[in-house]
């Protein structure tokens, strides 16, 4: 058992008007050092209500270092998919399979869960963005729908010397790809990477990545399995841009298809569907309409086939992480695809580490 020493979170916001609250806040404090009018006081204020809505404190960090490595029991309190009419059970084709807020008592770790991967079986990992790894089993009721998780353990990801991650910039975690034969594959922003973990343990590997240079913090949000290329393949999206990326194990990355995006929306999350589809996840978050998610599934050629969005009054939050599994029971089985989408909280006060699912199947034209 190795205790968690690192260091307190630094908070990586939602995106306000498209930009991040960092980017935002210091454009205003550039205006208002370079401008002398006598306005100016009472824009500073209204700046400063503007940055109060787009997040909320974080969190306090542990006064104490949290243990890593051992189990930990996760709370699962149930959530209606619309709390001001708890009796909708659907988004246009997307049926609710249930909701959940997820905490725990014995670890202040518990946060920032910014992709996930769910497995048939209902083994579930997710990474967050301070360089954590869950590990967790998905509990099912008797109707399929989604009750609870077990089994879970926190874990700090290891650098390439086989020591946790230190530091902001090195462990910014946030797009996850478990590979046909157990690897894990890791994309980090600021320092742009993708790392393999082994299934076995050990310590991980660069492997090939877009030989660009992204925005800061504004990165490879996106990676996913692309297994009808091959079980050594995979695809990367760049959040702000919606460039994609085609890789391999043993290849060089090559740019594939752009992601369309409207104004204020970035790509968070992607996994590949059958029949050459695929699921894109879309965030954008602004003070007046905060968190709005889209959920769009294209077809072999490109084109959006279906969509769901996700916005107030509906359970919404700042989701970044995708999975997709078949959905053998549930509200909507025979065919249909099980989504799980889960929350970035940002280790703010103001926010709610999320875990939903829907099952979707493909409309009759």
């Amino acid at each position: 058992m190795i205790p968690n020493t690192r260091s307190s979170p630094r908070k990586r916001g939602p995106r306000c008007f498209g930009v991040s609250e960092s980017a935002l806040s210091t454009a205003i404090a550039r205006f208002i050092a370079a401008t002398k009018k006598a306005w100016v006081p009472a824009f500073a204020a209204l700046a400063g209500l503007i940055l109060a809505a787009c997040g909320g404190p974080v969190a306090e960090p542990p006064k104490a270092p949290v243990p890593g490595g051992s189990g930990i029991t996760i709370k699962a309190e149930a959530l209606p998919l619309n709390p001001a009419d708890p009796k909708q059970d659907r988004v246009g084709d997307f049926v609710y399979a249930g909701g959940l807020k997820l905490t725990s008592a014995q670890t202040s770790r518990l946060h920032g869960l910014s992709d996930l991967e769910v497995q048939p079986d209902g083994a579930l990992v997710s990474v967050g963005d301070e360089g954590d790894l869950l590990k967790a089993r998905v509990v099912l009721d008797a109707a399929g729908r989604l009750a609870g998780l077990s089994d879970a353990r926190l874990t700090a990801l290891a650098g390439l010397d086989g020591k946790p991650l230190q530091g902001k910039d090195n462990r910014d975690s946030e797009g996850l790809a478990l590979m046909a034969n157990g690897d894990l594959l890791i994309s980090f922003e600021r320092r742009d990477r993708i790392w393999l973990y082994p299934k076995d343990g050990g310590p991980p590997r660069a492997v090939p990545s877009p030989a660009v240079k992204f925005p800061y913090n504004e990165g490879m949000e996106a990676l996913a399995p692309d297994p009808a290329r091959g079980p050594d393949a995979y695809f990367a999206g760049g959040e702000t841009t919606g460039r994609t990326w085609a890789c391999t194990l043993a290849g060089p990355c090559v740019e594939g298809p752009k992601v369309g995006l409207a104004v204020g929306f970035g790509l968070v999350a992607a996994r590949r569907l059958p029949q050459g589809r695929t699921a894109w996840l879309l965030r954008a978050f602004n003070p007046i309409t905060k968190s709005v998610i889209q959920l769009e599934i294209t077809d072999a050629t490109g084109d959006v086939i279906d969509m769901m969005t996700l916005r107030g009054p509906l359970t919404v939050d700042n989701f970044e992480g995708l999975a997709a599994v078949p959905a053998k029971n549930g509200p909507a089985p025979d065919g249909a695809v099980r989504f799980y989408l889960i929350s970035d909280d940002n280790f703010s006060n103001s926010q709610r580490t999320l875990l939903l699912a829907f099952d979707w199947k493909m409309p009759r034209e």
